[in-house]
């Protein structure tokens, strides 16, 4: 099972009783934000959850499985995500 952004939004109506429209609002903020702070290049810390960070990965040759073909990977920014104390504790 997943969590999607309307289960959020939803969580956050039933929970503090702010409309709908309210709550999407507050997550599209919430995302941009950690978007735009990755896109900066810092790294993002939400205790109890985890760290965002960004990392360049040159660039490398690849092949594709199913055809054998092969092609060069390009040279990318990536975004991992490690998972703090809390979170792994409660895993």
């Amino acid at each position: 099972m997943s969590i999607t952004k309307a289960d959020l939004i939803n969580h956050l109506n039933q929970k503090l009783g702010i409309p709908k429209k309210d709550c999407n609002l507050i997550l599209e903020c919430f995302f941009n934000e950690i978007s735009e702070a990755l896109a900066r290049g810092e790294e993002v810390k939400l205790p109890g959850l985890g760290n965002f960070s960004t990392s360049y990965k040159n660039s490398r040759p690849g092949r594709n499985p199913k055809t054998g073909e092969k092609f060069q990977i390009k040279a990318r920014n990536v975004v991992s995500f490690k998972a703090g104390k809390k979170l792994k504790e409660q895993l």
